[in-house]
């Protein structure tokens, strides 16, 4: 019955796909990886709206959420045991893309393989190339940080994020990226769900500022834990790295 319940209010609350059914749930309950966690359900959001509306119906039945791409993680970062909210289906659109400032505005669940294919006309491309680069998302890839083989050249995802519009588990939206310390203090001073964000991510890189400076940030492929050394003032005190839920990410493209 309370299944049956949850069910019935995301289906009410959202514009795509709500499906309970055992085929479906059996379906996303793996990855790439080798676990296994059957999902409650699976939703399937047609914008950030619909994705606003899934997570506030699951805090209200106090159901975890996991957002999954191409399920292309060996780790098991795309199944859960609540609901999972597929933004591949739909929310794979190209917003924008300007060639002269090498940036576009995407949906978390475009594939950088299409991408790259739209943008070689302009003689650019996306820098991390992960080998599922046909099959997983841009939401994933900056879950992930993922590298690949020319991020030694052109960094890692979070080198190549400029921006994110942010979802938190409570519906707080935000957007996130560098600002100077000014901007920072102003957000700080506003208070809400963002000003107690930021104070506590400074506070926690001001806290641990000794072990981030000497043991994060050393070489270019260092993507374990959370990295917190961006906070810091001379790296912009950029929170676009930070692993809340992504919509619809600023990147920035490479001269191939």
């Amino acid at each position: 019955m309370w299944l049956s319940e949850l069910a019935d209010a995301l289906t009410s609350a959202v514009r795509g796909e709500v499906d309970f059914s055992a085929r479906r749930r059996a379906e996303y309950s793996s990855d790439a990886s080798n676990y296994r966690k059957v999902p409650l359900g699976v939703v399937f959001p047609r914008d950030a709206d619909d994705v606003a509306a899934a997570v506030q119906v699951c805090a209200e039945h106090d159901v975890p959420i996991t957002t999954r791409g191409g399920g292309t993680s060996i780790a098991g970062n795309a199944i859960g045991s609540g609901v999972v909210l597929d933004l591949s289906r739909h929310m794979n659109r190209i917003i924008s893309v300007d060639p002269h400032a090498r940036t576009a505005r995407v949906e978390a669940g475009v594939v950088p393989g299409a991408l790259n294919a739209v943008l070689a006309e302009y003689g650019l491309r996306f820098g991390p190339d992960p080998s599922t680069h046909a099959r997983c998302t841009i939401g994933g890839m900056i879950g992930n940080d993922a590298c690949g083989s020319h991020s030694v050249a052109w960094g890692r995802t979070s080198d190549n994020v400029l921006e994110l519009d942010v979802l938190c588990y409570d519906g707080t939206r935000m957007t996130l990226g560098p600002m100077s310390q000014s901007e920072l203090d102003a957000v700080i001073s506003r208070g809400g769900r963002p000003g107690r964000i930021h104070a506590a991510l400074r506070g926690l890189a001001e806290e641990h500022q000794a072990v981030l400076r000497s043991e994060l940030g050393r070489f270019s492929r260092q993507v374990s834990g959370y990295a917190r050394h961006p906070l810091f003032p001379e790296k912009g005190g950029n929170g676009a790295g930070d692993p809340a839920a992504r919509e619809a990410p600023w990147v920035r493209w490479r001269p191939r």
